[in-house]
């Protein structure tokens, strides 16, 4: 099965070791991994913010950058969700509805691909520790990813998965929303920290770098051991 990889700005920038994480877990798996060169953000920031015809460029370019992609696969929730929205942002376009629908329909998180579209719930990874899962609000809530993640930890026989109360709540990052609602931001992550820390979870793992960043900012910022890491480490541990 040929998967092109979508590495999203965030991980591209800031956290190349999940772009590497996730394709050696797709090649694990059995996939040819490929990278097109021509793929740029996603757009979402700018549409988020009410650039619609800004965010749209940068749209068109992924739609020819995976143009002729087999399956389309990322390490965020959030940004294919994005991707998986194109179709409703070109609605109407005669130039680009159809490519937006295509891409769309070949768009998945990669934990979504790998439980939905390959059927696999083991990785076959040995990492060891108490671990608990926030599940970010675009990867559950626009792209509709909720047991995935947790059927790949919860098969990771060295892993104790504890549930994370209130676990549906923003972490309030929400992208430009932390910036520009800084004041509000800071209260829904002091939050989101207290109930990571009533879990006694060794580890905070999810699916979007954004939401990781604020949380694991706060917590380092009050002095928390608390060790927060994108899932693809964890199903990527060899040892």
């Amino acid at each position: 099965m040929n998967v092109s990889l979508f590495i999203t700005c965030l991980c591209d920038i800031f956290s190349t070791n999940v772009g590497k994480d996730t394709v050696e877990i797709l090649e694990r798996v059995g996939c040819e991994v490929d990278f097109p060169e021509l793929q740029t953000c996603c757009g979402q920031p700018a549409y988020n913010s009410g650039y619609v015809k800004e965010s749209k460029e940068a749209m068109k370019q992924m739609m020819r950058a995976f143009k002729h992609s087999e399956y389309v696969v990322g390490p965020s929730g959030s940004c294919v969700g994005m991707l998986r929205e194109y179709p409703e942002v070109f609605k109407g376009d005669v130039v680009w509805e159809e490519e937006a629908k295509a891409l769309a329909e070949k768009s998945y998180e990669l934990t979504q691909f790998l439980v939905d579209v390959l059927g696999i719930v083991d990785v076959g990874s040995t990492f060891k520790g108490k671990v608990t899962y926030h599940p970010s609000c675009h990867m559950t809530r626009i792209l509709g990813v909720k047991d995935a993640p947790k059927a790949l930890l919860n098969n990771i026989e060295g892993v104790k998965l504890i549930e994370l109360p209130v676990a549906e709540d923003c972490c309030g990052f929400g992208g430009t929303f932390a910036v520009k609602n800084a004041a509000i931001s800071e209260q829904m992550v002091s939050e989101k920290s207290q109930h990571v820390s009533e879990t006694g979870a060794e580890y905070l793992v999810g699916g979007d770098m954004g939401c990781l960043f604020n949380i694991g900012g706060r917590m380092a910022r009050e002095g928390k051991q608390v060790e927060v890491v994108h899932i693809t480490e964890i199903l990527n541990y060899q040892k």
